[in-house]
């Protein structure tokens, strides 16, 4: 890339925000304890947001926090953030990521969901900010442009982005339960339940992006 100058800049070498090696140990059994575990999602969420944040952070380097499930695997992940709470730090991390690679695993089911969700949930979807309806490509820039705004900018305003996404897509699951007039049984409950957790999650967003903008997100 060329930097300010004018000369030429190679992207550097990646800075990990913490060792994965102690994310990883946790995986295995009597790996990192609960109280070692949750001071270790605390520590890389703030090294992550920490990195984003530097001044001399490339776009690379930006491309690759934001692909970070794609490179350490959403296991790995998992096993350090996956148990923190949603209107924490490392659990509306973990939110983030999660949506972006449901989103590059089914990108035409959520948008599908998007698009009937926001028949109902019109605030949130102008707060989400997609266009009508979107396209698989469009739905997948908007979980990246989320993630790189959370890691570099403004971390209240993306997790509003992410818990309008939420909500329209949430919506759009029930509705699509509804429209297909599930019968009652084992996926008609898995419905019901997947629409109230997408739900409920932006509802922990919304939370976690009052206390980012207090300052008291942890």
């Amino acid at each position: 890339m060329t930097g300010a100058d004018g000369t030429s800049a190679g992207p550097g070498p990646f800075r990990r925000p913490a060792s994965l090696d102690q994310v990883r140990a946790s995986q295995v059994p009597g790996g990192l304890d609960p109280a070692a575990r949750a001071q270790a999602a605390h520590l890389t969420a703030h090294a992550l947001l920490g990195r984003g944040h530097e001044a001399d952070i490339t776009p690379e380097e930006v491309g690759r926090l934001v692909r970070l499930v794609e490179t350490e695997g959403l296991d790995t992940l998992a096993a350090l953030w996956a148990d923190s709470a949603g209107d924490s730090l490392p659990g509306a991390l973990w939110r983030l990521y999660v949506l972006r690679e449901w989103i590059r695993r089914a990108p035409r089911e959520v948008a599908d969901r998007y698009a009937l969700g926001s028949r109902r949930a019109e605030v949130d979807d102008v707060v989400a900010g997609l266009p009508h309806p979107p396209s698989p490509d469009e739905v997948a820039a908007l979980a990246d442009a989320v993630l790189t705004g959370a890691v570099t900018a403004d971390l209240d305003v993306a997790l509003d982005r992410a818990a309008a996404f939420y909500r329209v897509v949430g919506t759009g699951a029930a509705l699509d339960a509804d429209l297909h007039e599930l019968p009652h049984g084992d996926e008609a409950e898995t419905a019901t339940r997947r629409a109230s957790n997408l739900v409920r999650t932006s509802q922990e967003l919304q939370l976690a992006a009052r206390r980012a903008r207090a300052g008291t997100l942890r």
